[in-house]
């Protein structure tokens, strides 16, 4: 890793905050859309540049802001790699929006969040706190493959089931879908049984597959290439060199998905689990075990 003094922590789109404090991730996921060369890495992705000074610069920026409202992290880097463990960077800032009450909605792959189940709790408490767990793939092999430096998806399960007894909400990315790899039923719905029981807020799905743009497609197909043998050719052969690389058995996989969603009362709808997330209101009514 290497240090880097940033000139500013919290960027705004479309009325949705958020911050990375990491640029770059260890977890070795083969899938990563951000090693993607449209967001202009200086520095190899494994080598994290560490914004050192966030916890300033988003103290001085919290301060400032005249309205309260839902701050986001970890949609480019996860906030709870490696590094993490020694620089406590995520924490010190999780610290900052519970100083000023501010909400938080913080997406990771990694169980190292329980060690900040407390700060959470209290965000949660004081204004809003959204937990979002990226779930992929059931098989534990299979998850050593495809995420290979990070906790596997029964664990993931167990930090819902943790957030859940805090009354903290959640919200499952089941995204990317792997064409020919993990597109099935039985993934699938051992993903979502394990998501109903431990009351998930929200799922989020793009349409059961996969996108490949320069950067992540050729990492990507390096890695089939070592685990997948002639998985490459048969994505070439059926895909071309699209950016969309839908499931064959997309339409039948968001069938069974939004069903499921649907008779056990879930958010499936993408806007309607980032209007939740987006949403602070004045007064916030921490959600109860009984309302699940």
């Amino acid at each position: 890793m290497h240090f880097v003094e940033a000139k500013g922590i919290l960027t705004e789109n479309h009325g949705r905050h958020g911050m990375n404090i990491y640029r770059g991730c260890t977890h070795g996921c083969i899938y990563c859309d951000s090693r993607s060369k449209c967001y202009q890495f200086t520095h190899p992705f494994e080598d994290i540049e560490v914004k050192r000074n966030a916890p300033e610069l988003l103290e001085k920026a919290l301060k400032s802001k005249r309205k309260k409202c839902m701050i986001g992290t970890g949609s480019m880097s996860d906030p709870y790699m490696h590094c993490e463990d020694e620089l406590c960077l995520t924490r010190r800032c999780l610290g900052v929006i519970r100083k000023y009450e501010f909400g938080l909605a913080i997406q990771t792959k990694s169980d190292r969040i329980l060690r900040d189940i407390d700060l959470l709790d209290e965000i949660n408490r004081s204004a809003k706190c959204v937990v979002q767990m990226t779930l992929t793939t059931y098989d534990d092999e299979l998850c050593s493959i495809l995420e290979p430096n990070v906790c596997n998806t029964k664990r993931r399960i167990e930090v819902l089931e943790e957030m859940q007894k805090r009354g903290i909400p959640t919200i499952v990315w089941i995204t990317p879908i792997l064409p020919f790899i993990n597109d099935t039923e039985q993934n699938l719905t051992s993903i979502l049984k394990d998501c109903a029981r431990v009351g998930v807020k929200g799922i989020i799905d793009f349409g059961m597959g996969l996108t490949l743009r320069e950067g992540n497609r050729e990492y990507y197909y390096a890695a089939l290439d070592k685990h997948f043998p002639g998985m490459k050719e048969r994505y070439i052969t059926r895909y071309g060199n699209a950016y969309d690389l839908p499931s064959p058995n997309a339409k039948e996989l968001m069938q069974t998905f939004q069903k499921f969603c649907i008779s056990n009362k879930i958010m499936y709808k993408p806007e309607d689990c980032f209007s939740y997330m987006n949403e602070l209101p004045d007064k916030y009514e921490q959600m109860s075990l009984f309302s699940l």
